[in-house]
């Protein structure tokens, strides 16, 4: 009886952390709480809701991501945003993700392809829709674009790898975001990427699907060279 509760009161601590994680989340990808900001505890469970507990847990959870960053004395401040921590982000991607999507293709079988097809319509149906309610669907729109990422090389057989890439494309949410408000980042020009990169994935041209892939990372640079 005692142990029945006690997991059910873990799950219950879970979903509160994950609830509160994603708002930080999307507070910190939007803005809401800008760079290098100091993250008080009390000030969150304010604004946000929940224990100290689970607030710390969540800030513990995004610190993880690279979105928050702990400080002396325990405290925590949203990390900084530079354009050289975009750029090694970037890089980083640039690096990692041909690697991953050679190794999917190499591996590739009907079922994987047909995974990418359905990420890459789900991801053309939110550019729509962000089109559409750039404030209201921008969230469901760069959802849909780490989904195909993700897809991209969940035939890799690296786990890691996919936890690394996830973990990056995260990270650069913010300034994804920060572009799209700006107008240096345009939602048709990556579709064009994704479009040409799934094209050539299914004609098996692998070095036509890594050529489109790195032009979509460099639209987080604005086009510039990494």
């Amino acid at each position: 009886m005692f142990s029945r509760k006690s997991h059910a009161t873990d799950r219950a601590s879970d979903t509160v952390v994950s609830v509160l994680a994603c708002a930080l989340r999307r507070d910190i990808s939007f803005g809401d709480l800008p760079p290098d900001a100091k993250l008080k505890i009390e000030a969150l469970r304010a604004r946000y809701g929940g224990s100290n507990h689970s607030v710390r847990e969540a800030l513990t959870l995004l610190a993880a991501e690279g979105l928050v960053e702990a400080t002396a004395q325990r405290g925590f401040r949203v990390a900084s945003a530079t354009e050289a921590d975009l750029r090694d982000i970037i890089r980083l991607r640039a690096e990692l993700e041909p690697m991953g999507l050679r190794w999917s293709m190499h591996h590739a079988d009907v079922a994987w392809e047909g995974r990418v097809i359905a990420a890459q319509h789900a991801a053309a149906r939110a550019t729509d829709q962000l089109l559409g309610d750039p404030d209201g669907a921008v969230l469901v729109w760069d959802e849909a674009g780490r989904t195909l990422h993700n897809v991209l090389c969940s035939a890799s057989g690296s786990p890691r790898m996919i936890r690394m890439l996830g973990q990056l494309y995260d990270q650069s949410r913010r300034f994804r975001l920060a572009a799209l408000r700006e107008g240096s980042c345009d939602p048709k020009a990556v579709l064009a990427h994704q479009s040409d990169m799934v094209e050539a994935i299914l004609d098996h041209d692998t070095e036509g699907a890594v050529r489109a892939l790195l032009s979509d990372i460099r639209h987080d640079l604005g086009g510039q060279d990494l």
